[in-house]
């Protein structure tokens, strides 16, 4: 329970069920030097966990307050920092679905004696039995479906998740919360990132790691040198504003090449990729794809997807060629596969 309204209508929903309820929020910690503005609520804040324990006491269910504060430094921030001093562009929220949210909780759960972990994801998780296995699928809100941000669910923590949120959207569940009395119906969404008050990137990866952010050159594609960067950490690709370049035309960052602390711009149709490899490859529809198949393929969270075949090479690795390029292919990012609503799996890009 983060203290929003999707989690606490989440519990309400549960315990209407017939379910055996019990509230836990994890305690993240501060990692930035910026107070938080209480406009923008950060997932997991004091302030958080303070409305979390008012509506668990609403809801007459146990609570519980559990510190992750030094888990979520190492599996988050410190990896938030070190992708991108390696040329990526991280996406921690899935990292702290996989090892907090359905990791260390669903751990404590067991503990518990809880079957369940529970949380306010708009995103659905069935049964096949023909397959035999769990399958996660979009939730029904098209515009809140959180399912890319789940791609690396484990069949077991999948068989141990629930997700009731993804059969409603936003403003059902609001209106939910409003007709219990819940103080929380009209709270604000949570920030984009948690552990960044301001939403300034730039500034947080400055203050945490200032001994690792060299300026070096841009370069154009064939090598040519067209300005100076302030520090690989602070582009990704894609990028246009903020380059700094007066060139008589709009240029794009191509490539973050770390190894010799460049960036590479290029036009926009430089952009597009036909294909790329993915690594830590998660399947979850099959076990494993015995020859290519075609799928949507989203390779960021607000992507609509696109038509792609996807090659298996190896356990961890798959290859995913697009029937038409397509620009802005971002290492350090997810490409989630799906077959309509039911996602296939997937995995991080790699190149």
């Amino acid at each position: 329970m983060s203290g929003g309204v999707d989690s606490s209508v989440t519990a309400a929903l549960l315990l209407k069920q017939g379910y055996d309820v019990i509230g836990i929020s994890m305690r993240l910690g501060v990692h930035d030097t910026v107070e938080t503005d209480t406009d923008k609520p950060g997932c997991c804040s004091l302030e958080g966990i303070k409305d979390a324990r008012r509506v668990a006491a609403q809801l007459g269910i146990p609570f519980y307050a559990v510190n992750y504060e030094g888990d979520f430094a190492e599996y988050i921030v410190d990896y938030f920092c070190a992708e991108y001093s390696i040329g990526r562009t991280p996406n921690p929220c899935i990292l702290c679905n996989q090892e907090l949210k359905f990791g260390k909780l669903m751990k404590l759960a067991y503990q518990l004696n809880a079957e369940y972990v529970a949380t306010g994801h708009y995103a659905r998780v069935k049964r096949d039995g023909q397959l035999g296995r769990y399958l996660l699928l979009k939730g029904i809100d098209r515009n809140k479906d959180q399912s890319y941000a789940l791609f690396s669910l484990t069949q077991e923590q999948l068989s141990h998740a629930l997700m009731p949120l993804g059969e409603y959207t936003k403003s059902e569940v609001r209106k939910i919360a409003y007709e219990l009395g819940l103080k929380v119906h009209d709270k604000p969404e949570s920030q984009e990132i948690c552990f960044i008050a301001d939403n300034d990137y730039n500034r947080f990866l400055t203050e945490r790691m200032p001994e690792s952010i060299k300026p070096g050159p841009i370069l154009d594609m064939q090598g040519n040198i067209l300005g100076e960067h302030r520090g690989i950490q602070f582009y990704t690709i894609g990028q246009r504003k903020g380059l700094r370049l007066s060139l008589g035309k709009p240029v794009y960052v191509v490539k973050i090449d770390a190894l010799n602390n460049a960036v590479i711009v290029g036009d926009k149709h430089e952009l597009l990729k036909l294909e790329f490899r993915v690594e830590k490859l998660n399947l979850i529809s099959q076990e494993h794809l015995s020859e290519p198949i075609k799928a949507q393929v989203k390779i960021r969270y607000n992507d609509p997807g696109h038509d792609a075949t996807v090659f298996q090479i190896s356990a961890d690795e798959a290859k995913v060629q697009f029937d038409e390029p397509h620009g802005a292919v971002t290492p350090g990012q997810a490409a989630v596969f799906y077959d309509n609503d039911v996602v296939i799996g997937g995995g991080w890009i790699a190149k």
